[in-house]
């Protein structure tokens, strides 16, 4: 009977030379989970993926799967299978052999070699590609059957290393409800490596945001969006408008009053600030454009820049004043807004967040 959690990472380290790649990481993953590594290039997710692979040993620490320390396990004896950028498909196989290819490496029987293969070409829509080469097909195709070859291993966890990144953005979007769709019908553990926001945002249950070889933020999708823990998550995922800022008045528990270059504004937080001095955070889409500035978080603001993109338009605006930096705000796609015009707008002051200065 499997644990709950799949996969345990506790306290690992591991170094190149002198650079230190993975800093003292844990984190734990249960059995059917999409889990997110997310962070910029030279974080260190894939290095963390290619541990878990058992591709690299740890210099400290430990990792388990399903409650077994595989910490010096070689990869071929792990309960993973690896999902490559580059498909890693043999070019003068079919596509049928690519699929099996690592059930025939196993020894696994050729009746039960040949069960699978008619289940994850059904699964994959592969069925009639079966005898073609990997260069007779799309992209699209040759990454179904990547996923094929992985799912056709029958692995407690797929490791995915950003295989999405050589599709074009229509094909991406449908590859990724694909697998989404596999994942959940099939019950796998995921962990996927990306850097791309979005992605990492439509597809996991739980996302682990690494900088510099350490965890910055573990938490679900709408948690890492809505309640960025430092200025690194707030600027790292999506678009915000950071700000330093200064704390002149507590109006009670949880209510503020905050001194920016933006000007004056109240700001709500179930957390109280760590100091007088901080950053403040909020989401271009949280401004509501209102007709007269009227009172507590009513802005005035003149368009720069007016970027339509269909289902919202992206303005660029400033203060009238002119000392304070730009920022951004979101409107519906079918308001139109010409460069210089005037806006007015409106800031909830539960949309407005505190930041920790530093990582």
């Amino acid at each position: 009977m499997k644990t709950m959690n799949a996969l345990t990472i506790d306290h690992v380290s591991l170094s190149f030379d002198d650079f230190r790649a993975v800093d003292d990481v844990s984190f734990s993953v249960k059995t059917g989970e999409f889990i997110t590594l997310l962070g910029p290039s030279g974080c260190g997710k894939t290095t963390l993926l290619k541990l878990i692979g058992g591709f690299y040993q740890p210099d400290s620490g430990k990792i388990l799967i399903d409650g077994s320390d595989v910490t010096k396990v070689p990869p071929e004896r792990r309960d993973t299978t690896m999902c490559f950028q580059s498909y890693a498909l043999f070019p003068h196989l079919t596509v049928a052999e690519n699929i099996v290819f690592g059930l025939k490496q196993k020894k696994i029987r050729k009746d039960v070699r040949d069960e699978r293969l008619r289940e994850v070409a059904r699964q994959v829509a592969l069925e009639t590609q079966l005898s073609k080469l990997p260069s007779m097909l799309s992209g699209g195709q040759q990454q179904r059957v990547a996923l094929a070859r992985a799912m056709a291993m029958r692995s407690g966890i797929i490791l995915f290393d950003e295989p999405l990144s050589n599709l074009d953005a229509k094909l991406r979007d449908q590859v990724r409800f694909e697998m989404l769709q596999l994942q959940k019908s099939h019950g796998f553990t995921a962990i996927y490596v990306t850097h791309d926001q979005s992605e990492a945002l439509a597809m996991s249950d739980t996302i682990i945001v690494l900088n510099r070889g350490r965890i910055e933020q573990i938490g679900t999708p709408d948690e890492i969006y809505k309640k960025p823990k430092n200025r690194f998550i707030a600027d790292f995922i999506g678009t915000a408008n950071i700000f330093e800022a200064r704390i002149a008045e507590k109006i009670d528990g949880r209510r503020y009053i905050v001194e920016t270059s933006m000007g004056r504004f109240a700001a709500e937080s179930e957390n109280p600030p760590q100091s007088d001095k901080l950053f403040v955070c909020w989401r271009p889409e949280d401004a509501v454009l209102t007709n007269t500035p009227r009172g507590e978080n009513d802005f005035v603001s003149h368009v720069e820049v007016s970027v339509y993109q269909g289902n919202k338009t992206d303005l660029l605006v400033r203060m009238p004043e002119g000392h304070a930096p730009t920022f951004r705000i979101q409107t519906a796609g079918t308001v139109r807004h010409a460069d210089g015009a005037r806006v007015s707008f409106h800031i909830p002051a539960g949309c407005v967040k505190f930041l920790e200065a530093t990582s």
